[in-house]
């Protein structure tokens, strides 16, 4: 079992940046993590991902934006973000995921509320 828990939720004016960490109760060797976000009335949403190896993914809304980075040696991921929009308003989740044969094992975090206004 792994606890996600998020931290660097708040308010931020537009054009503004916030950075959002991601630390595991576990290893996360092995592990493709993902940052996801839900606005109110809207279904949870991919924003980021970094594979096991590093790999990174970002969703079109958020590219060149928002970076994703993760360190195996802290179990840590983080998401900087950056020039952030009203749109990016939402609860932020981390989530950590692997595939096995036979089945997979997912994690998520509480989650961390992010207002963007002015």
């Amino acid at each position: 079992q792994v606890q996600l828990v998020e931290s660097g939720g708040g308010l931020v004016q537009p054009g503004g940046s916030l950075r959002l960490s991601c630390a595991a109760s576990g290893s996360i060797f092995g592990f493709s993590m993902g940052w996801y976000r839900q606005a109110p009335g809207n279904q949870r949403e991919r924003v980021a991902s970094v594979s096991s190896g590093g790999s990174t993914n970002y969703q079109d809304f958020v590219k060149g934006r928002f970076t994703i980075s993760r360190d195996n040696a802290k179990n840590t991921v983080s998401l900087q973000m950056d020039s952030l929009k009203p749109e990016d308003t939402g609860v932020y989740y981390c989530n950590a995921f692997r595939a096995y044969v036979l089945g997979k094992m997912e994690y998520w975090g509480q989650g961390t509320q992010v207002t963007v206004s002015s």
